[in-house]
């Protein structure tokens, strides 16, 4: 009557409201992709795919494109922001690239240099894309 659940036991899963953290003094160089949301206090160089929700906070620096199912950003991105759902620009914030999402909020003394899209409820949905689908998207345009 009473059965113990079995546990997902697949290897390179997350489980549903993981988070993973970039704490303070730790710099990441290349890639990342995440099922879970992630929270930005350290440095990452590359790209950053999130099927969950980025946390950029007010001492994060992420230099490369973001692309989430949504965004909250206090601290530094030099790249492209695509969040599916909604994306808050805090006062803190600092962004150098353009910004494709279905919602934006930006507070008072939030610093953004780009293009803005929003209302993308047409465009495909980040959570159906992987970093494989990004880099392949980008080296169609190139050629």
């Amino acid at each position: 009557m009473f059965q113990k659940k079995k546990e997902d036991t697949r290897k390179g899963e997350q489980k549903a409201g993981s988070i993973n953290i970039v704490g303070v003094g730790t710099e990441i160089k290349g890639d990342l992709e995440t099922s879970g949301d992630i929270r930005i206090d350290g440095k990452i160089t590359g790209n950053l795919l999130s099927r969950a929700k980025v946390v950029i906070g007010q001492t994060g620096e992420v230099r490369g494109n973001i692309n989430s199912d949504s965004a909250e950003v206090s601290g530094l991105v030099n790249g492209n922001i695509s969040s599916s759902e909604i994306l808050y620009l805090k006062a803190t914030a600092k962004v150098n690239g353009d910004i494709s999402s279905n919602k934006l909020v930006v507070e008072n003394g939030a610093n953004f240099t780009g293009h803005c899209q929003t209302g993308l409820s047409q465009t495909k949905s980040i959570t159906e894309k992987s970093l494989f689908d990004v880099r392949a998207e980008r080296q169609e345009a190139t050629a």
